[in-house]
C-alpha cells in the first residue's frame, strides 16, 4: 500500500506540473495576490486624473474639471473613443514624448487581459498630424497594431480644479421664525 500511495503522489504531481505548465504557457498564471487591471483603474492610479466610469465617458467627464486638448503631454491621459470591438473606449497615461508623431504610454488591459504595459509605443497616423487617430503597440505581435483608433484627446492633470459654484443667500430672506426682518436685524428686534 505504501508503494501505491507513492505512485499516486508521483502521478498527481506530474499531472499538476503539466497543468501548471499549460496555465503558464497560456499566460494565466499569476501570484495569488495579483489583480488584473482595467485600463480606467490603472490610469486613475498612475495619473493625477481622478475620473471614474468607462473609458469612453472620461473625455466628457473631464470637461470643466481638467484642461483638455489635442497635444500629448507627459502625465496626461490619452482617451481613445469607442471603436469596433472596443466598445468602452480606452485610457492610458502618456509616459514620454518621443517626437511630434510618437509617444510612449503606460496602460493596462490592452495586449492581454489585465496586463500592465509600460512605455508602449503609440504613433499618430492622422493625415493632419493632429493626434486624432493612432496605432498602439500590441505585445502579442511585437509591433504596432493594425487597427487605427480614433482619439478624443488628452486630459491634462495640472489644471487647477474648477472652483465650486457658491450660491449666496439673500440677507433679506424670511428666516424660519417668519418675522420678515433681515437675519442681521433679528438680534436687535428681539424683546
Amino acid at each position: 500500500m505504501g508503494n501505491g500511495v507513492a505512485m499516486f503522489s508521483g502521478r498527481l504531481r506530474a499531472v499538476f506540473s503539466l497543468f501548471s505548465a499549460a496555465l503558464l504557457a497560456l499566460g494565466v498564471a499569476a501570484p495569488a495576490h495579483a489583480v488584473p487591471w482595467q485600463c480606467v483603474t490603472y490610469a486613475r492610479h498612475v495619473s493625477e486624473v481622478e475620473i471614474r466610469g468607462n473609458a469612453h465617458t472620461w473625455w466628457g467627464q473631464a470637461d470643466g474639471r481638467y484642461a483638455r486638448g489635442s497635444t500629448p503631454q507627459v502625465g496626461s491621459v490619452m482617451v481613445l473613443r469607442s471603436h469596433g470591438r472596443m466598445r468602452l473606449g480606452h485610457v492610458a497615461m502618456v509616459s514620454e514624448i518621443v517626437d511630434s508623431r510618437e509617444i510612449r504610454i503606460n496602460h493596462a488591459n490592452w495586449s492581454g487581459r489585465g496586463v500592465v504595459e509600460s512605455n508602449a509605443l503609440v504613433r499618430d497616423i492622422s493625415a493632419a498630424g493632429d493626434w486624432s487617430a493612432v496605432k498602439v503597440w500590441y505585445g502579442p505581435i511585437g509591433a504596432l497594431g493594425l487597427t487605427s483608433y480614433p482619439v478624443a484627446g488628452f486630459i491634462y492633470p495640472d489644471a487647477p480644479p474648477a472652483m465650486p459654484q457658491v450660491i449666496m443667500a439673500s440677507a433679506t430672506e424670511t428666516p424660519a421664525g417668519g418675522s420678515g426682518l433681515p437675519a442681521t436685524s433679528l438680534a436687535s428686534a428681539a424683546p
